[in-house]
């Protein structure tokens, strides 16, 4: 109670849903509560961890001080103050109740119901040996069984403590193949169709990496799943042969390609499907859960604009949100993955990228469309336990349960230092805690989902829309145990089912399962001899809005249809080829975007409990890592190893990074109140920008102008045309002129060569190293060649680019080494014809770039860089020091001989760059 500086303030304004009425704020341990003086009006009680947002706002103009509270059931309402030390106690009150550190601090280890309830079965509703014999496992079919080998958590942590596999796979099997999954969660079995032997399997995404890595083990487990059907009778036997049936297994990836691909490049991935036999896969292109919190906020933004302007909600608002593509998404996801195990007799192993968000949706929305026992007031509560809380989806950090002081701020005031404070109580936000980062609506959006699903087949569901508000309410507010932990480890070593209620405890009470009962269910509907046989196929096309939840009339949100088109899902994958994340060009893209982003580690290569036995590594590399010369073994944990070796500014060592700050989950960008300032704010932002242009204009004026002045100088200190650069057809000037070794130099103390040897019997050395001041010298190249305004050489050059070879190939004097490639993209496509650039180009991957030949007098193309070994930023580069980077020699081209109308031409530009 010494959080609670003032229990009680009198005179009090609330303004709700529209109305304002006057009554009284009382503070309590756990609750805000708000009694009004008006009788028959309902008293409002908020749990403190359902507040998402507490908000000071500026004084009115008769002085009174008002505080907006947003709730995370999408409430929102203001206490209007006469005093602002009032304010002030409460503000600080409500910000020591809700911002916790510790669960246990949490409403649920102090909740008492009073009377208690009459069942204490909600921990025990479900077992999993129970739920699995219920399906049919050991009874209908022998291909499965339990394992114990997570009873203690040591194999995976995230995971149940028992898990049902296929019946052929061994324990040792599993310590392999563990090794293969993000967080060791390997694919285990969550659903066996009781039309068929179809199954639904889940797990997390493979450690494929840019190597390649494959586990056998985990290609037999997967094999093993989709052969159950035939090891119903004898699991250890040979698989039964159907003929005429058509094998239809499939792997669903939830995330979009893009992602998937990212995730290559930290060291996951997805399958490579020419190692998972007898199936294919899919990308169902649903977004992470940052997307997901995003457009959620944005949903709210529309309501409260709404609210605070008393005018009717924008629907384009909602349309430009996202929220019903998103969920249109999913459901299209789930009609793949019902017609896959119902229609097609077939199995589906589910995933994303951990497996405990996206999978958990997908999996549970499936069941519920296959099994009406799922649609059943108790089913629910057995599904939401199976796949949600026993899988390990992540309550605590989805929900935000910890919350934050930076959920409190102040808006702006009207005096001088407004717009600073809001600046710095926006930046103050930006830095929250890491775990506000975390947040989702993950289950939120699952709930919605089967609110469509009851819009679509009413009389299917034995409980309402009730039920499902009740529970999302419950989701926030902490007054149960039953979501308050990341899995179910967590709950055990926190004893959670003897020191806190279950929520289904208090749902299955007399008082509330009356009011959470559908009136129009008729079970008669899914008789499996009826037309569906009692499973339903959802319409991704006709989704809505959970008004009831929104607190807003169905009229108001959904009254005008809002069309929605699901992304369109991927063609079926069926090999390697097909894949966009293993086409080489493209990674090997998005593994140089990828360089900033922390490597995913696998898990111990030491399975627990067999210390005594050796375990090699089970996931082979590839390809063999002796096909980089000179480059240090790669290893999944170190799968995208920056270059080494080097102090230069333009080194690929991975660079120091701030982490950028990203704003805490449910929170707007700008206060309300604070335009003004928002305004302010963004006109400094476009300060620092215009600031930060003109000093690059400035410096690329610089360097024009030094380019100019060096090429005038060169043109007059020439006597005549240089012989090796007309045999060479005209093109520029080595990096840095003389400071490339033994490279010719093309300045006026150069000495003429007599008898120049012949392009047939010698060929000009590649530069040995470059320096900073090298480096000062490309670019004035290339403002050359920006300057030209055409990428057409000049009348009578033929500029064949140089051979271009593999990253560590070896060439016919010596090794391209990695420095080599140390130039931007940029550079390479705005300066195609540099030939005196270092000849460590690579193809994707590794693979050499084939050069075309190239006629005298043509146009030579483009060549398209590789972005494999480029930085994600090139650093700023010092003017001042010069630290040389050694660079293996590599021969150039032969030249072409020259001709007459060549030598012409180099007569008058001795460089060969063209008129400025």
């Amino acid at each position: 109670m010494d959080k609670i500086r003032v229990a009680k303030v009198e005179s009090v304004r609330c303004t709700r849903h529209g109305a304002t009425l006057s009554g009284t704020v009382h503070l309590t341990a756990h609750h805000l509560i708000f009694k009004y003086d008006q009788e028959g009006v309902e008293e409002l009680w908020t749990a403190y961890p359902l507040i998402s947002l507490v908000t000071r706002m500026p004084h009115t103009l008769s002085g009174e001080a008002p505080l907006a509270f947003r709730t995370c059931t999408f409430d929102t309402f203001t206490l209007t103050f006469v005093d602002d030390s009032q304010a002030f106690d409460v503000f600080e009150s409500v910000k020591e109740l809700t911002v916790v550190t510790s669960v246990t601090q949490l409403y649920a280890f102090n909740y008492k119901p009073q009377p208690p309830l009459p069942s204490n079965e909600g921990w025990t509703l479900y077992t999993p040996r129970t739920e699995f014999q219920r399906m049919g496992v050991g009874s209908r079919t022998k291909a499965w069984r339990y394992t114990d080998i997570n009873k203690d958590y040591g194999f995976c942590s995230t995971y149940p403590a028992k898990l049902v596999i296929p019946a052929k796979i061994s324990d040792a099997t599993l310590q392999y193949a563990v090794k293969y999954r993000s967080k060791a969660r390997i694919p285990v079995l969550t659903y066996l169709h009781w039309a068929n032997l179809g199954t639904l399997t889940r797990s997390s995404q493979p450690m494929v990496g840019l190597t390649n890595n494959r586990s056998l083990q985990d290609e037999k487990l997967v094999e093993a799943v989709f052969q159950s059907h035939l090891l119903a009778e004898n699991p250890l036997g040979a698989p039964a042969k159907i003929y005429g049936a058509t094998a239809t297994n499939m792997i669903i990836d939830a995330r979009p390609t893009a992602n998937a691909m990212v995730m290559v490049a930290k060291g996951a991935g997805t399958e490579n499907m020419d190692y998972y036999k007898d199936c294919k896969k899919a990308y169902l292109g649903i977004d992470n859960i940052h997307v997901m919190r995003d457009s959620l906020n944005r949903v709210f933004d529309a309501l409260r604009e709404s609210e605070m302007t008393e005018s009717p909600i924008d629907r384009d608002a909602l349309r430009r949100s996202g929220w019903l593509k998103h969920m249109a998404n999913v459901l299209e996801g789930t009609a793949m993955i019902v017609n896959n195990v119902h229609v097609n007799a077939s199995h589906v192993l589910i995933h994303c990228s951990d497996g405990w968000d996206r999978t958990s949706q997908l999996a549970a929305l499936a069941q519920l469309c296959l099994d009406p026992y799922y649609r059943t007031y108790k089913g629910f509560q057995v599904l939401v336990e199976k796949d949600w809380l026993s899988f390990g989806h992540r309550f605590l950090d989805r929900c935000g349960h910890l919350s934050s002081d930076k959920l409190f701020i102040s808006a702006p005031s009207a005096d001088a230092d407004g717009p600073q404070a809001f600046l710095a109580s926006v930046q103050n936000r930006f830095g929250g805690p890491a775990h506000l980062k975390e947040t989702s609506p993950v289950f939120h959006q699952f709930l919605e989902c089967i609110r469509i699903l009851q819009h679509q087949f009413p009389k299917r569901f034995e409980y309402n829309s009730r039920m499902l508000e009740r529970v999302h309410h419950h989701l926030y507010s902490c007054q149960f145990g039953t979501f308050l932990y990341n899995n179910e480890r967590e709950r055990r070593e926190a004893d959670a089912a003897s020191r806190t209620v279950s929520v289904w405890d208090w749902l299955n009470t007399d008082e509330e399962r009356a009011l959470n009962l559908n009136s129009e269910f008729d079970k008669s509907l899914d008789d499996p001899k009826s037309p569906d046989m009692g499973v339903l196929a959802p319409d991704a096309k006709d989704v809505r809005f959970w008004n009831e939840l929104y607190g807003r009339e169905d009229e108001e949100m959904n009254g005008q249809v809002i069309e929605t088109t699901p992304a369109s899902l991927s063609a079926p994958i069926d090999s390697a080829e097909d894949d966009v994340v293993f086409d080489a060009t493209v990674a090997s893209e998005v593994a140089a975007l990828a360089q900033s982003v922390p490597t995913i580690s696998s898990p111990s290569l030491t399975p627990p409990g067999v210390g005594q036995v050796p375990i090699s590594r089970s996931v082979p590399t590839l390809p063999p890592q002796d096909t980089i010369a000179g480059s240090p073994p790669l290893d999944r944990q170190d799968s995208f190893r920056p270059f080494t070796g080097t102090s230069s500014a333009f080194s690929m060592r991975s660079q120091t990074r701030t982490p950028e700050p990203v704003a805490p989950a449910g929170l707007p960008l700008f206060g309300a109140g604070g335009a003004a300032a928002a305004r302010s704010m963004w006109g400094a932002f476009s300060t620092h920008a215009a600031a930060a242009l003109t000093a690059a204009q400035g410096a690329a004026a610089g360097a024009a102008k030094e380019l100019n002045t060096r090429l005038q100088t060169a043109r007059d200190a020439s006597p005549g045309p240089d012989p090796a650069t007309s045999s060479r057809g005209g093109e520029l000037p080595a990096w840095g002129g003389a400071e490339w070794g033994d490279a010719p130099s093309h300045s006026s103390s150069r000495k003429p060569t007599p008898n120049p040897p012949s392009p047939s019997t010698q060929r000009p050395q590649a530069p040995a190293t470059y320096s900073h001041s090298s480096s000062h010298g490309f670019a004035q190249q290339l403002q050359a060649q920006e300057q030209k305004n055409s990428l057409i050489p000049p009348t009578g050059m033929a500029r064949s680019p140089p051979p271009l070879v593999g990253f560590g190939q070896r060439t016919g004097s010596g090794s391209v080494g990695a420095s080599a490639t140390l130039r931007s993209a940029a550079a390479l496509s705005a300066n195609p014809w540099a030939t005196n650039a270092p000849t460590g180009v690579d193809g994707p991957l590794g693979q050499p770039f084939a050069a075309p030949p190239v006629a005298q007098g043509d146009t030579t193309a483009r060549i398209r860089p590789s972005l494999q070994d480029l930085s994600l930023t090139d650093p700023v580069v010092s003017w001042k020091t010069a630290t040389p980077l050694k660079m293996a020699e590599a021969p150039l081209p032969p030249p072409p001989p020259p001709d007459k109308e060549e030598s012409k031409n180099t007569n008058s530009d001795p460089l060969g760059v063209g008129p400025l």
